[in-house]
């Protein structure tokens, strides 16, 4: 071998080094790279239990409020509807009381061919304790169509 040809081969073999140390560098920064990002992951995963821990907390305190408000809402309706209820019996018994001192009133406009005051035969529908609003509501319609008198209203509905 020629003394040009053994430079050029240590040149060769030079080059070949850096190559290698480059390589080597870039492995070891790649590395770092990921060693990086599988922190990040573990920190993120971290934070995504942490979430995952306060969102159930703050999902059965919520849904502890809600019970209590429905329960408190249960109690609050069904004061209501007593109260309603009573008020109701009140007026029947103040309606009744006055009915039968029209009764015989009545029997003789109906003889005598005037309006009657009578209950009209009714299909409705009954109170089933859900969505007391809406069913009051459907009851001030029929009472509506039906020409029914504000006396007899509670009367009907108690039926």
């Amino acid at each position: 071998m020629t003394h040009e040809e053994e430079e050029e081969m240590l040149h060769d073999m030079s080059k070949l080094q850096d190559q290698v140390q480059q390589m080597s560098l870039s492995r070891k920064l790649i590395e770092a790279m990921i060693n990086g990002m599988e922190s990040k992951i573990k920190g993120m995963e971290a934070k995504m239990d942490d979430l995952m821990i306060d969102l159930k907390t703050d999902l059965k305190r919520d849904m502890a409020y809600l019970k209590t408000d429905m329960a408190d809402l249960k109690t609050d309706l069904t004061n209501s509807l007593q109260e309603i209820l009573t008020n109701g019996e009140r007026v029947v018994k103040e309606t009744h009381e006055a009915n039968k001192r029209n009764v015989n009133h009545d029997f003789i406009d109906s003889n005598v061919g005037s309006k009657t005051h009578h209950i009209p035969k009714i299909d409705m529908r009954k109170f089933d304790g859900k969505d007391l609003a809406t069913w009051i509501l459907q009851m001030e319609q029929f009472f509506d169509l039906n020409n029914v008198q504000n006396t007899q209203k509670t009367r009907i509905a108690t039926l």
